[in-house]
């Protein structure tokens, strides 16, 4: 269950429209969040490729107010500090200085090589990585960060320790070529989960911990 916040902080005028629902991202999106087998070794290479070609102007599309609802999450959402972090599909960085001020490691993960190629190499530490077969030992993860980003819900559950927090951001809200609502997150993680959700700023975010798994 979600348990719906108020919006404190307010958005800006002039939202960016991105993404509607016929946006070829947002097909993908759903399919590998719901279908099993839908990400194949030929749709990783053509989202590589894909981001690959976008990661010399990424920059451009970093701005606070995209950034509002990541720092709304870390500050409502009941997210635990410390321990150790898991930024998936990190892109070029523009999230890990927030990241690393509430957490004390920081691995930041991503398909696309030129995306991290862009990246600073601090604070966080980066690797090169597909999010369904992430380099990490079962449990490891105490919190998994996802902002704007492929849901691989099996890969997540099995990285994330008991206890743990996923917390999903899409920037600019149902404008975000990879969006998901809040409830839909919910319900495409397997086994049972409770969090919080809201809107900040043009986008959205929902901070979920398991409460069973799936055999219990």
């Amino acid at each position: 269950m979600i348990e719906f916040l108020e919006t404190v902080v307010a958005p800006p005028p002039d939202r960016p429209e991105m993404a509607g629902p016929d946006h070829p991202m947002r097909k993908v999106t759903r399919q590998v969040a719901f279908e099993a087998n839908a990400w194949t070794r030929d749709r990783a290479e053509k989202v590589g490729v894909l981001f690959d070609t976008m990661a010399p102007q990424w920059h451009e599309r970093v701005t606070e107010d995209r950034s509002a609802p990541l720092r709304d999450a870390l500050a409502r959402g009941n997210v635990k500090g410390g321990g150790t972090c898991i930024e998936i599909g990190s892109g070029t960085g523009s999230s890990s200085s927030d990241l690393v001020r509430h957490f004390d490691t920081v691995l930041a993960l991503d398909l696309s090589r030129e995306m991290l190629r862009h990246a600073p190499d601090a604070p966080a530490h980066r690797v090169q990585a597909d999010a369904t077969r992430m380099p990490v030992r079962d449990g490891r993860a105490d919190c998994l960060v996802l902002v704007n980003a492929l849901l691989f819900p099996e890969e997540m559950a099995r990285a994330l320790r008991p206890g743990g927090t996923l917390v999903w951001v899409n920037s600019l809200g149902d404008q975000t070529p990879i969006h998901l609502p809040a409830d839909d997150v919910e319900k495409a993680l397997p086994g049972s989960w409770e969090g919080v959700a809201a809107e900040a700023g043009w986008g959205l975010w929902c901070t979920l911990r398991r409460v069973r798994t799936p055999n219990a």
